[in-house]
Formats: C-alpha cells, structure tokens, sequence
C-alpha cells in the first residue's frame, strides 16, 4: 500500500466517524425483476427482494452466476427499470440514475483517446459544471490511488490496475453518496487484485460514503465489507445477511483471524447446502 492510502487506513477511525452524512441509505422493497426473451419468454431474475443499507455501510453481495447480482446492482443505479417493487435511496425512489451514485463495472471502460485526468472529469463535462473546479479533487484522489503524476498519461500508457484505479476515481470525483461496483476486480491478477482491495479499503474509509460492492469472491467479501449479503441461485433472494465484526482497518495477510475464517465457512455452507460448491 502506498504511503498515503497507508496514512488514509490508519487514521480512518475518526475520519469515517466524522463523516457518516456522506453516506447515501439504500432501501429495497419487495423487489422483482422479469426479462423478456426475444422468443417471448419470461426470465425470473430477481423475486421479491428486500434490503436496507445503511449510511456509509460497506456491503457486498456474493451469488452463483445468474443469480441477478449485477440486476440488482443496475436497479439500484437507476440503469434498469423495475418490474415491481422500489429502490429508494434517502428515502426517495429510483427512477433514474441518481446525482449522487458512481458506478464502477469490472470493464475500466475508459476513452482511449483521453488522459487519465480527461476521463476522470468526464461525468463533469457530461453535466456541465465547470471542470477546472473539480481539479483538486482529481489530483486528491489521483494522490489516494497511487497515480499522482500520470495526470496526462493515455489508458493505453497503463497497466489494467491503473486503469481500473482511473476508473474508480472517475465514480468518486463527485463524492458520491453511494458507490455500485460490479466485479471490479474480476478481470486483475492476482497480486494486482490484492493491492486494489486493499487500496479501495483506505478510500473508502477515508471518504465515508455508502459502498454495495459485487463479487464472485467470499473471502474478497468478508474481507471487505461490514455485512455480506448470500444470493440464492436464480430467481436471486437473500440467503443470508452476515455481519462481519472485525476490527478496521483489516490486513489481507491477517487471514489467520479465527472470526474472518468463521465468516468464510459460514457463506460456504450456505453454497454447499445449495449444491453450488461440492467436495470433489
């Protein structure tokens, strides 16, 4: 970790303490989602979901494939429309993408021909506020993520961590309230993967804002998060809501805490009760 996200980490008791308004509350009533076919056939994704997050909370959501995990996270940023049911977020409800969401998928999806600093004001322009505002911001969250004097590199000048981590900064130069993340790991390697978990930790201590955070990976969840949330296997439920009492800030090589083991054997046994993880 760098020195900063080091420094971010280490002083994030009282820094996420004094900034628990920045977090956004999420609140899922009896949520459904059918797809449509092109043959005309009905796909039940998501039935009858309920979940509440609350401010500044770090949840994630784990779930076999096709369990209508990124469903979920699309209804809550407003990018697909309900069957039936709400997502409200501060007690309002979701029509639209909200001002005060930033998305991260597990592709950067970043403009080749634009510099890191040109793709992080992007949702700025696509608003129209004045970008030379959101300056400082940028270099403070290029400072966090380690990329401090890459302002005028191309994504094509950077390696696949990079350009995720110019991706979450490009979510988070508004300070959103809540932040959705869909896999944004899957696509790293291995020790990449470990240093961004760790790197989005210190930040998100460090902001305070509300983070629902989608994975295929338990023990990245547990890690993670102050509540895991166990999807059932398609048409998606929650199976299980875990809370995860372990101390912050959290160390990836501290895998021999006895709670972090007991919390990863508690969601595999729900796979295995579901016959999603069998012993070979």
């Amino acid at each position: 970790m760098s020195a900063a996200l080091e420094a971010a980490a280490g002083g994030a008791a009282g820094r996420r303490a004094n900034s628990q308004a920045k977090g956004v509350s999420v609140h899922i009533e009896d949520l459904t989602k059918v797809y449509e076919t092109r043959q005309g056939d009905e796909i039940l994704a998501l039935d009858r979901t309920d979940l509440t997050i609350e401010p500044s909370e770090f949840v994630a959501v784990v779930g076999p494939s096709g369990c209508g995990k990124s469903t979920l996270l699309g209804l809550i940023a407003g990018l697909i429309p309900v069957t039936s049911g709400r997502v409200l977020l501060d007690g309002a409800e979701v029509t639209r993408p909200h001002p005060k969401t930033g998305v991260v998928f597990q592709s950067d999806l970043l403009l080749e021909w634009r510099t890191v600093t040109d793709n992080i004001l992007l949702p700025i322009e696509v608003k129209r506020h004045r970008t030379a505002d959101y300056l400082p911001r940028v270099a403070q969250l290029l400072e966090q993520v380690g990329l401090k004097g890459f302002e005028s590199k191309y994504p094509s000048e950077l390696s696949g961590g990079m350009r995720q981590r110019v991706a979450i900064c490009r979510a988070l130069v508004q300070q959103p309230g809540l932040l959705l993340m869909d896999e944004p790991f899957g696509a790293l390697d291995a020790l990449t993967r470990e240093q961004m978990i760790m790197d989005l930790q210190a930040m998100w201590l460090s902001e305070g804002n509300t983070v629902l955070f989608i994975t295929h990976g338990i023990e990245e969840a547990v890690f993670l998060a102050d509540r895991v949330i166990v999807m059932s296997p398609r048409p998606g439920r929650v199976d299980l809501s875990l809370k995860i009492d372990i101390e912050r800030p959290r160390r990836w090589k501290d895998h021999t805490n006895p709670r972090f083991h007991a919390c990863v054997a508690q969601v595999r046994q729900i796979f295995e009760a579901k016959g999603i993880l069998t012993e070979r």
